[in-house]
């Protein structure tokens, strides 16, 4: 491959680099690790290859800025659904298929450098057992604790206030526990009944804006703590996204467009 169209797109912060291929690059995982590079590089959250789908309308690939492969992403799946919307603009229902599974994009309202875009996420169920995980706030008292699985594992940890955690230092710590298969991680504060603030430590990157999946997952293990609605609105550092807790949870948020690069 000589040279590849990379594009840039962010969802509430949470930013991706998408290149549309017939084929997965030799190496992506170091590919992933260079173009991600914020210093050396272009920068961003992850990398997202779409490549050619049996049943939908391109095949969904993501590599962690640290090379890692993912399961889903739900920013990233808004913004590879915006991206295929921005090629064909009359597309308003789009579908991803995943290794897993597929996912329903729905193009809420767009123009052509942003759009509201509304993306399906697997059914929750329980995530990886903790029982053994020892969690150490710096000093601030957790409430409750859920495990999550949306397609890719979540730690849901509920604080009453979230300022005093320095989450980059306490995230990688908790993940640890998960190894080798690693977990995402997110500081939860109950607001009302129909909105939560959350932030993320994800695997495979860090810290970061938003998160979709966690997002979901968040509002997910509030509902069935009984204290929130099924209809939420999640605040992150990057901005706010709604959540509806239907069989498949939506995910919805603002989604930008911010350029084009040749590599």
């Amino acid at each position: 491959m000589d040279y590849m169209q990379i594009s840039r797109y962010q969802g509430l912060g949470n930013d991706f680099l998408i290149a549309f291929v017939e084929d997965l690059p030799e190496d992506p995982s170091a590919l992933a690790r260079h173009l991600c590079d914020r210093k050396n590089s272009i920068g961003a959250d992850g990398l997202i290859f779409g490549t050619p789908s049996t049943s939908g309308d391109a095949f969904f690939t993501l590599f962690n800025s640290d090379g890692s492969e993912a399961e889903v992403s739900g920013n990233g799946l808004a913004c590879f659904g915006y991206a295929i919307h921005r090629n064909d603009m009359t597309k308003k229902l789009i579908t991803i298929e995943t290794a897993a599974t597929e996912h329903k994009i729905k193009i809420k309202q767009s123009s052509n450098n942003s759009a509201f875009v509304e993306a399906s996420l697997n059914a929750p169920n329980n995530g990886p057992v903790f029982d053994d995980l020892k969690i150490d706030l710096g000093g601030v008292q957790h409430t409750r604790v859920a495990s999550v699985d949306v397609g890719n594992p979540h730690l849901i940890i509920e604080v009453e206030d979230m300022e005093g955690i320095d989450l980059g230092e306490v995230g990688p710590k908790l993940e640890a526990f998960f190894m080798p298969i690693g977990c995402n991680i997110h500081l939860v504060t109950i607001s009302d009944d129909h909105a939560i603030q959350v932030r993320h430590w994800e695997r495979g990157v860090g810290l970061t804006e938003a998160c979709g999946s966690g997002a979901v997952a968040s509002a997910w293990a509030a509902h069935q703590w009984g204290v929130i609605s099924d209809e939420v609105q999640v605040r992150m550092p990057g901005g706010t996204a709604s959540v509806s807790l239907e069989e498949r949870p939506t995910y919805k948020c603002e989604t930008v467009y911010e350029g084009e690069f040749e590599v």
